[in-house]
């Protein structure tokens, strides 16, 4: 009789709520989790108390949840190591641990985004700054709002890796009654869907800011889904992915939810807020205000047109006035449907 597998330790880097939750998720499947996070007193709290009162109020948190603010304590002795840091900062914390991971530790970047001035995607950053072959980086996506994840609500999600003992043990360590994955060999096209949606939600906020109604959120988010598309099968993606769960699942949730920090900004941004100021209101990071300039600038170089990409780049970025948008959502020529 072959012995039980001897549970999975993980670290978590990024104390969030997307990094709390899949904590949570790690430690509900079995793992012994340790969380880094910059802020002492939410350390202090998830480690004490099981709980993150800032990001995620009224949920406690599994007793198999600890905290550190020394990233190197956190992953000393890994075997996963999820990340779950703002993109644009995730070289800036990643590469001060090139030396500290263990030689068998996988990563699973949990961002969504690309890097700004290399156009990089996060799985990039994350083999580069760490000095890892990317066989053993994977990448998490799907249809994944962290609080009803937080609130155990039934989700499935893509681990997606080049390696398939990589994406098989990131599987292992999240699997649980309530949280699915699926892996995917698709690297390029499960991280793209991830960043790309972020973009798409913040135009299908902004158009609800203004009043438009379920026409235009369902004509945005088709032909979002297309420009995501379109710029995956430019970069060798496949093109299954897109209509499932990391490409169509992940884009429905992330338009559709108040939950969705990208579409609560775009919302903010549609009633007249500026840029600043919706951030704030927001709370949390908004990936795709930063990443839709770097997925613009990435399409550009590849000649893919993505014209609700550069709308949302015209509005946040170059002062386009809010009620110009609409125009610009459908900008391309008139032509059959698939193409």
């Amino acid at each position: 009789m072959t012995p039980p597998a001897a549970p999975l330790r993980a670290a978590v880097l990024g104390s969030g709520s997307w990094g709390t939750t899949f904590a949570a998720v790690l430690a509900d499947a079995g793992c012994a989790v340790t969380v880094w996070g910059r802020d002492a007193a939410t350390v202090e709290e998830i480690t004490h108390e099981h709980r993150n009162s800032r990001y995620l109020p009224g949920v406690e948190l599994p007793a198999g949840v600890s905290a550190t603010t020394d990233p190197r304590a956190a992953v000393a002795d890994a075997d996963v190591v999820a990340v779950a840091v703002p993109s644009q900062r995730a070289r800036d914390v990643l590469a001060p641990l090139a030396d500290a991971l263990p030689d068998a530790a996988v990563v699973v970047s949990l961002m969504k985004g690309v890097e700004l001035d290399t156009d990089q995607r996060m799985s990039q950053v994350v083999a580069q700054s760490l000095a890892i072959d990317p066989a053993r980086v994977a990448v998490l996506s799907g249809p994944n709002l962290a609080r009803e994840i937080a609130l155990r609500q039934p989700t499935a999600t893509v681990v997606a890796s080049t390696s398939a003992d990589t994406a098989q043990l990131v599987a292992r360590a999240c699997a649980s009654s309530y949280f699915r994955p699926y892996t995917n060999p698709d690297v390029v096209g499960v991280e793209l869907c991830g960043a790309v949606k972020n973009v798409i939600a913040l135009a299908v906020g902004i158009s609800q800011g203004r009043g438009m109604g379920y026409n235009t959120m369902a004509t945005v988010i088709t032909r979002g889904l297309v420009e995501i598309t379109r710029l995956g099968l430019a970069l060798g993606a496949d093109a299954e992915t897109f209509p499932g769960l990391a490409g169509m699942g992940d884009l429905m949730a992330t338009c559709a939810s108040p939950d969705s920090r990208n579409h609560t900004l775009g919302v903010h941004i549609g009633r007249g807020m500026s840029l600043d100021d919706a951030v704030v209101a927001t709370g949390g990071t908004a990936e795709g205000v930063k990443s839709c300039r770097s997925v613009l600038e990435l399409a550009t170089l590849l000649g893919v047109e993505m014209p609700i990409t550069s709308a949302v780049v015209q509005v946040l970025h170059q002062g386009l006035p809010v009620d110009e948008l609409a125009g610009l959502l459908l900008a391309r020529p008139h032509r059959a449907e698939g193409v």
